[in-house]
């Protein structure tokens, strides 16, 4: 249609702006909900291939996936029956020490003089009085508590926000056929079978990567194990735990959870030469997993060089976090597959 007047034509242009200000508030205002959607997306692609397999073993799907999440719920209570010995033991600690050692040392003043010996650079007096201070002043107690409520408030955040994946997870791993098939009628029948054939070919890229990276887990965490165990170190299968953790995140996961076992080993054990042993085993198991079986599971998973894994992976983690840096491998193996089977065949033909 052509438009002769401007002022409608600047009219309509305005409210196209406006459109598009109202769809990009609505899209971040519902930014928190569409990243539980996705998440739980990206779960249940990577669990439907281990529901395919037991499909294969004719197993029923209705039990096929009740096996998997079975499993899913397992590993989640592993960690929670992890956490409580260690948690219930480092609270007891806690108590033992505030009962014993820092109420009669208050009281009796020993404590102050204690501190004073062990560090004489060390103005104690002047501390306690100035923290006694701020905790009277009103206004800092309000920014004490208001600091503690938003901690507390994240803290209930995430846990809501995992119960909603999880949730959302189940229910796209039973529907994930139908939600497949209904997808599908909405392209037109003439390319319907190439969309179909695209679609089942990231979808099997997605499933196999985060298979892969479960499988990269598995072994870290296995070896973890058997390695703290060995040489004795405390709460050796927490520790293991967050290995396989760590190993589920791409790039940093290893390394960090590298860090955090050797603190943890330092904390619980001391300063002796089980943090030493620690920190050279993960050190060289880094090199192993980086050079050696990284490389050759993903590219049996995804088939993507190893320099566009690393761009993605930084760009998805610069974008969305931990979500960003697990999908945004899949995300580029099927950006591949779609100009290898779209875009290039396309400028073929011109």
């Amino acid at each position: 249609m052509k438009i002769q007047n401007p002022f409608r034509l600047g009219l309509l242009a305005g409210l196209g702006v406006l459109v598009a200000i109202v769809i990009g508030g609505a899209v971040g205002s519902l930014a928190t909900i569409l990243t539980y959607i996705g998440a739980a997306i990206f779960l249940a692609l990577g669990l439907d291939p281990l529901v395919t397999w037991l499909e294969k073993h004719k197993v029923k799907r209705p039990l096929a996936i009740i096996i998997t999440l079975v499993g899913v719920l397992g590993v989640l209570a592993g960690l929670v029956f992890a956490l409580i010995p260690v948690i219930s033991e480092q609270v007891q600690n806690i108590t033992q020490v505030i009962t014993k050692t820092i109420i009669p040392g208050i009281q009796d003043n020993s404590l102050i003089t204690d501190i004073n010996d062990a560090l004489p650079w060390l103005e104690v007096n002047e501390l306690i009085e100035k923290a006694g201070a701020f905790i009277a002043d009103p206004t800092n107690i309000g920014s004490i508590g208001g600091g503690v409520l938003e901690v507390g408030i994240n803290i209930a955040t995430g846990i809501f926000g995992g119960i909603i994946i999880g949730i959302l997870m189940i229910y796209f791993v039973s529907s994930l056929g139908s939600l497949k098939r209904g997808m599908y009628q909405l392209v037109p029948a003439s390319k319907r079978a190439h969309f179909i054939d695209l679609a089942e070919q990231i979808s099997d890229s997605v499933g196999r990567y985060v298979m892969g990276q479960i499988t990269l887990a598995l072994i870290n965490g296995v070896l973890s194990a058997i390695v703290l165990t060995a040489i004795g170190v405390k709460y050796s299968a927490l520790l293991a735990f967050i290995a396989f953790l760590g190993s589920l995140i791409p790039l940093v996961g290893t390394l960090t959870a590298s860090i955090v076992i050797s603190l943890c080993v330092l904390l619980f054990n001391g300063a002796d030469w089980h943090v030493v042993v620690v920190a050279i085993y993960y050190a060289v198991y880094m090199q192993v997993e980086a050079y050696v079986l990284s490389p050759r599971i993903m590219a049996r998973a995804v088939k993507v060089p190893g320099v566009v894994v690393v761009i993605a992976a930084l760009t998805g983690g610069t974008l969305l976090g931990i979500l960003g840096a697990l999908i945004a491998i899949p995300v580029a193996a099927a950006i591949q597959l779609i100009i290898k089977e779209v875009v290039v065949p396309r400028q073929n033909e011109l």
